[in-house]
């Protein structure tokens, strides 16, 4: 059942669900389940299973889960199933490294998985559907298969150099032979590892054989993780972090990732006029975003760091934005033999020895996944996630700005162009940007990086997927033209 209305710069318009997310089929799927009485968490769940399957260099099994919900009253809660790094990382392995930092694709990278559990979790508190029919649409195509997307053809092959590395890898993904636009790519080892975690619940993944082979596999690099590393893992509801923007609460998660960054830069910027005229205003939002994120990496890290987002509103008014990610594309390189996944490598997250964010046994790394939402008189105003490493929280402003100071409209929001900061000064500035914005940008010394950005050369200024309640009570859609994805009424 699809009640919706697209409008030209406005986004897909509901009055009553809303799906937006980074894949038609992913769409689809949890539409479905919202039809068949779903919560949003059943139909976010739905789709992120399938996003592991159609797009296995940004999530899958391999990788963490944060959510942000907000329930029909108000109530925010966040969820962190981030993975921490394993028990057997000590000082003394730290110390061997090139600078005592663990490289992106090293072995030491990986820490524990977080999604299953997460999906879990967040279905024993919200869900209503029974866990089978989540999981059965990415099952069925994990089984037989599916077209593969422009986008996610165009990465496969710049990002082969990943997966070609390790042997498993290679033969997982087809190094070498990686599937084009229009073909079909099928994983079955991967659905007979859904089919078990539908039947055996989480245990079949964090004391099963997933759990053994990944250990093995990861040590056969040089890498510590342990089959016990598994059995610790435990995700955590948590209050988010919230901040004031032009009549809107703000909401983020709280450390180990960078949402408090956001919240920075905006309470930063709230007290400027942000005359959408005028350049000094985009040069004010860098500037503000560019203090934000020196900080965080300053201060944030564990309180005890490529990414698919998917934001669910259902009829009842419970909202959640779900985000998965095994970190860089293709995530460690590393696959488990016989299983269909990567591991992640967010340990390369880790700083170095003695920082607040310093490698240590059992810790969670400084994690870039921030789903966000904002409330509006108390109750649900937004959900939105821009998945792209670095650019999460960038993202986070920009849109922030175009909607709650500019007025600008959804879909022509999200389309508008982005600018990325790379380094202190150094920022990538999408095509289509205006010249006197260009002009006062580098005139201020920000640099182009010439080509230093995370895909192939080209900086990535990220995929926006997001849902507004808009002034009548309708729901509002929009998703990011930089991705394969869509936005679905239901």
């Amino acid at each position: 059942m699809d009640s919706s209305e697209t409008h030209a710069g406005i986004g897909v318009r509901s009055a009553t669900a809303m799906v937006a997310t980074g894949h038609p089929l992913a769409a689809r799927a949890a539409q479905d389940m919202l039809a068949a009485g779903g919560s949003a968490v059943d139909a976010a769940i739905a789709a992120d299973a399938i996003l592991g399957v159609v797009e296995p260099m940004a999530t899958g099994i391999g990788g963490d889960l944060l959510a942000m919900l907000v329930e029909p009253d108000g109530h925010a809660i966040s969820y962190n199933g981030s993975g921490r790094s394993p028990a057997a990382l000590s000082a003394e392995v730290i110390e061997k490294l090139p600078n005592q930092r663990i490289p992106e694709r090293h072995a030491l990278s990986v820490t524990v998985p977080g999604a299953v559990r997460g999906w879990f979790d967040l279905h024993a508190r919200y869900g209503r559907l029974p866990f089978a029919q989540l999981l059965a649409p990415a099952i069925a195509l994990a089984e037989h298969g599916f077209a593969v997307l422009p986008i996610t053809a165009r990465e496969w092959a710049v990002f082969e150099p990943v997966i070609k590395r390790d042997p498993a890898c290679a033969k997982l993904y087809r190094a070498g032979n990686t599937p084009r636009a229009g073909e079909r790519f099928a994983n079955p080892e991967l659905a007979a590892i859904l089919r078990a975690i539908v039947a055996d619940g989480p245990d079949a993944f964090y004391l099963g054989a997933p759990a053994r082979q990944a250990a093995a596999a990861n040590q056969a690099q040089g890498g510590v993780l342990a089959a016990q590393d598994f059995a610790r893992h435990h995700g955590d509801f948590v209050l988010p972090l919230e901040r004031k923007f032009r009549g809107l609460t703000v909401l983020e998660c709280p450390p180990n990732t960078h949402g408090v960054a956001v919240l920075d830069a905006l309470e930063e910027l709230d007290v400027l006029a942000l005359d959408r005229d005028d350049p000094a205003t985009t040069l004010a939002m860098v500037e503000a975003v560019g203090r934000a994120m020196a900080q965080a990496k300053k201060t944030v890290a564990d309180p005890a760091g490529n990414t698919v987002a998917t934001v669910v509103v259902d009829r009842d008014g419970l909202a959640v934005t779900l985000m998965t990610s095994v970190f860089k594309r293709f995530g460690s390189g590393i696959a488990v033999p016989d299983c269909g996944f990567v591991l992640q490598n967010r340990g390369s997250g880790f700083s170095e020895p003695g920082h607040v964010n310093g490698p240590a046994p059992a810790r969670r790394p400084y994690h870039t996944v921030v789903p966000g939402a904002a409330l509006k008189d108390g109750r649900f105003h937004a959900g939105f996630g821009v998945v792209g490493g670095a650019m999460q929280p960038q993202g986070h402003v920009q849109l922030l700005v175009r909607l709650a100071a500019w007025g600008e409209k959804l879909q022509a929001a999200i389309d508008a162009p982005r600018w990325r900061l790379e380094g202190d000064k150094a920022l990538a500035i999408e095509p289509g940007t205006a010249d006197a914005v260009v002009k006062t940008l580098r005139e201020a010394g920000y640099s182009d990086p010439e080509g230093a950005g995370e895909l192939a050369g080209r900086s990535d200024f990220g995929g926006a997927q997001f849902v507004v309640r808009d002034d009548d009570g309708s729901l509002l859609g929009g998703s990011d033209k930089r991705k394969d994805g869509v936005a679905l009424g239901a």
